[in-house]
């Protein structure tokens, strides 16, 4: 083979190669585009199935009660997990320490707000805090017990108990929720809803 056949030849071999690397740049490219668009759907079908939660505050003063719905949509057709766990009124982590105040982790051993589970009832923890998840059929409900959130030591004495009913009072203040969904072949979705006393149900979002 002559000089000018091994140019043509190695010419031919280069070109093939860049072909070749921009063929594989193309497919690289549609498969990212596809799984881009195939991300785009699951999450819009994910977000359609948002599970309708409903929550209320039910029962009488001495015997108080959440109550909770799964409304749909009919498609999903059973929650296998509900999660519930109640929020403070705001994120006290980061607050400063005052003088001999209560610390951070003092702070996380009490509720700020009206209610907590009922200790010993439906599985709750230790603060009442959290309940056992526990499965819902579309259009099912699930009660659970609720008793008026513990006063902090801090609080204490007659004059400390009425400051703090005071300012998470249990007929006006609202019970925060977090709702956390599971369902079989599904992400998992978490929810929020703030209810008060005496109020309509209250749809989770």
């Amino acid at each position: 083979m002559g000089i000018a056949d091994t140019s043509i030849a190695a010419a031919a071999a280069a070109f093939s190669g860049i072909a070749a690397f921009a063929s594989w740049k193309a497919s690289q490219r549609a498969h990212g585009t596809a799984e881009s668009v195939a991300q785009i759907e699951r999450d819009r079908w994910h977000k359609e199935l948002t599970p309708q939660v409903a929550v209320v505050l039910g029962g009488a003063h001495s015997a108080r009660l959440l109550i909770v719905r799964f409304n749909g949509p009919v498609g999903l057709g059973r929650l296998d997990a509900v999660q519930l766990t109640i929020r403070d009124d705001r994120d006290r982590s980061k607050d400063p320490v005052l003088g001999t105040g209560p610390t951070a982790e003092e702070r996380a051993q009490f509720i700020f707000g009206p209610f907590r589970f009922r200790r010993g009832a439906d599985g709750a923890d230790s603060l009442g805090r959290t309940v056992d998840p526990f499965a819902l059929d579309v259009h099912d409900e699930w009660r659970l017990a609720l008793d008026l959130s513990t006063v902090p030591y801090w609080c204490e004495g007659v004059e400390g108990d009425r400051s703090w009913r005071g300012r998470f009072p249990a007929d006006r203040d609202k019970l925060r929720l977090w709702i956390e969904c599971e369902a079989q072949g599904h992400r998992p979705w978490k929810l929020s809803a703030e209810v008060a006393w005496n109020e309509d149900w209250v749809q989770a979002g």
